[in-house]
């Protein structure tokens, strides 16, 4: 087979307006995923085409020449340098609020026009038939015929984290305008759908992971009286397989099969409503859900979990802030080293502090008997306490821990390395240290009732966030020397 068939696509145009350039991104993109479609459905019924089927993705391409300086308060929205700049884009559709607003300041802030037209990544099948419930791509022999034969399948030279990691190196002289590319986003797309048993399009710009089950029968009762109050914002809940409901009282089904992650959303009409991620215990899932999350550009997340309380002074139920991270956790050694210092982001301890201070009623220093900040310890090996003590116990006290669990740190240093605003609060569940193991029977009044506020406080600092102007929360700290414009 020598010959290829592609779609009859436009020429690449330039626009000056950010709505008709992301509409002109949808246009390319359907045409090419219903050609792929529907070459697709007639080789499974009539075998091999005599070519190959070839569809690309469509691309935003920016150009400018000028050094002129922006406004340099602001953190994305402009490239650095004269130069030319590509994106690669897929669901266009999903990310039409986002890239209408992205593609508005590149324009605002240089008066130059972007180009939209095809690019020459091409798209792979299986991504392009995802949304139809009805497709499925068979595995690799299968089919009468060999499928990478006639069709593209995923590239894992597109396919990873290069931009990101700031390890990016362009052939063409190209610099990336958005930190992942389609294929990169494609995959996350499925794996999100495959772990958390929800499509993309329910996720909301607020975060929250926890690795307690509890948490999930609070978010389910928060999220029916919100939408019983017309005055909430709150439009949807959204449960594993996708169940929805719009009022407080209507039933949602049991899921078919409880998903690795499950996943719930409390939607408002803008996307700024609030996800609930169960990512259960490990760094290794803490990192598999913000890997694929991050694709998704929200505006913050944050851990509200249980740890180990390392200092005696701590009671069962007690908070910790974490202002600084002890990485034992080892997941992302290869793409962020421990050597790289995780900061605090002010926006974030300033929203959680405050929080806690409303839903415990106290202020100040009297805030300090039920919360402390510093530093907190991910380890990747739940049973540390059996192992010789000497050497853990003594790098916690020389990092000043206060606090050790096995997420926090690895869902911080993701949001470090995706640019993704991220903070913790965490609620003492057990002293290993001081006698008090995580038994049957040891929970106190107490920490009962801590428990119950410590995911309402993650939900009023979403809240808080939420009303906070984009650029303040995506600040310079989280940018590294050469950036892409798009957050």
């Amino acid at each position: 087979m020598t010959d290829t068939l592609t779609p009859d696509t436009p020429e690449a145009q330039d626009f000056m307006d950010p709505a008709a350039a992301v509409a002109r991104l949808e246009e390319l993109y359907t045409q090419a995923t219903q050609f792929l479609c529907e070459h697709f459905v007639t080789a499974m019924a009539e075998g091999a085409p005599a070519g190959r089927i070839r569809a690309f993705y469509p691309q935003v391409l920016f150009r400018t020449s000028s050094y002129a300086q922006v406004d340099t308060r602001l953190s994305f929205g402009h490239v650095s340098a004269p130069g030319t700049f590509r994106a690669t884009i897929t669901r266009p559709d999903l990310f039409r609020n986002y890239l209408t607003q992205q593609i508005g300041l590149l324009i605002e802030n240089h008066g130059q026009p972007v180009s939209i037209g095809p690019s020459e990544t091409p798209m792979p099948v299986h991504f392009a038939v995802a949304h139809d419930a009805t497709m499925t791509v068979p595995q690799e022999g299968a089919a009468d015929f060999t499928l990478r034969d006639v069709f593209d399948v995923p590239d894992l030279n597109t396919t990873n984290d290069d931009i990101v990691n700031g390890t990016h190196v362009s052939a063409d002289g190209v610099g990336p305008l958005a930190p992942f590319t389609a294929q990169r986003v494609d995959y996350s797309l499925a794996r999100l759908s495959h772990y958390t048993a929800t499509d993309a399009q329910h996720f909301q710009n607020h975060v929250l992971f926890t690795n307690y089950q509890f948490y999930v029968s609070e978010f389910e009762a928060y999220a029916r009286a919100q939408l019983d109050d017309p005055t909430s914002g709150y439009t949807e809940f959204v449960s594993t397989d996708n169940a929805t409901i719009t009022a407080g009282d209507q039933p949602l089904a049991d899921p078919i099969k409880t998903p690795q992650m499950p996943t719930y959303h409390l939607k408002r009409e803008d996307s700024s409503g609030i996800t609930l991620v169960n990512i259960g215990v490990g760094p290794s899932n803490a990192k598999t859900a913000t890997d694929h999350i991050a694709v998704l550009r929200p505006h913050a997340w944050l851990m509200v979990g249980h740890c180990a309380g390392l200092r005696n002074s701590q009671a069962l139920g007690d908070f910790v802030l974490a202002h600084g991270y002890l990485r034992e956790d080892h997941v992302l050694d290869d793409d962020l080293p421990p050597w790289v210092p995780i900061p605090a982001l002010a926006e974030i301890q300033i929203a959680l502090e405050k929080a806690v201070a409303q839903v415990t009623n106290l202020e100040g220093y009297e805030l300090k008997r039920i919360m402390r900040t510093g530093t907190v310890a991910t380890h990747d090996d739940r049973n540390w306490e059996l192992r010789d003590q000497s050497g853990p116990v003594q790098r916690l006290s020389q990092s000043r821990a206060v606090a050790l669990d096995m997420e926090s740190a690895t869902i911080a240093a993701n949001g470090y390395r995706f640019r993704v605003p991220y903070g913790t609060l965490l609620c003492v569940s057990d002293k290993p240290l001081h006698g008090e193991l995580k038994l049957p029977g040891m929970a106190s009044d107490f920490y009962k009732t801590q428990v119950a506020r410590h995911l309402m406080i993650g939900i009023r600092a979403m809240e808080q966030l939420r009303d906070m102007p984009l650029e303040r929360i995506h600040s310079r700290k989280l940018r590294s020397f050469e950036e892409t414009a798009f957050l």
